[in-house]
């Protein structure tokens, strides 16, 4: 009977990132590069109809724009609430109107009913850019790879500033691996 070893890989060598670097490019282990933007988008459900119109027409000239390919990644995460509860309940004891009393109890008790639950969440947003050699006799320095990420950086920036959110280039190495963290360590 022959015995068969399974290597067991250690989490580096089982991640596709080769190496983040102090601008925020993310080298993956096929040599291609990406580069984050976290989008702050607008609540459309709040705009007149006329903005809505104009946001999705802003949005429809993005798409068109952005001949490359993108990926949407958003993620949610787990709010505790613990603060802003002991916000209110200092406020609480401040106040001497019995009512207000009786009210700011039951939002403690409803905020509380949500964070048991884990119903209470955020979202963040993100745009992944990548860029790649499709030439693979053509071997385009790393800087030039670099630039483009950045040129489709300022395309995406200014298609989606139009229609009212703010975008941020993820540059700290620090926030990278933090997003990343989050992607792959699931709690």
């Amino acid at each position: 009977m022959e015995v068969i070893k399974i290597k067991k890989l250690t989490v580096q060598e089982w991640l596709p990132i080769k190496e983040i670097d102090m601008k925020g490019v993310v080298k993956l282990n096929n040599n291609r590069l990406i580069k984050i933007i976290k989008v702050y988008p607008i609540n459309y459900n709040l705009k007149s109809d006329l903005e809505k119109e104009a946001i999705l027409n802003s949005y429809k000239i993005f798409l068109k724009t952005c001949n490359f390919n993108i990926q949407i990644l958003i993620q949610s995460n787990k709010e505790d609430l613990s603060h802003q509860i002991s916000n209110i309940k200092k406020n609480i004891s401040k106040k001497e109107n019995k009512y207000l009393e009786k009210i700011s109890q039951n939002y403690i008790n409803y905020i509380n009913k949500i964070n048991f639950e884990r119903k209470s969440s955020s979202k963040d947003f993100f745009i992944i850019i990548s860029n790649e050699n499709k030439n693979k006799k053509d071997f385009k320095s790393e800087e030039i790879l670099k630039n483009d990420l950045k040129e489709k950086y300022f395309k995406i920036k200014e298609c989606l500033s139009r229609s009212g959110n703010s975008i941020l280039e993820i540059n700290s190495k620090k926030e990278i691996e933090k997003i990343l963290k989050k992607i792959y360590v699931k709690k």
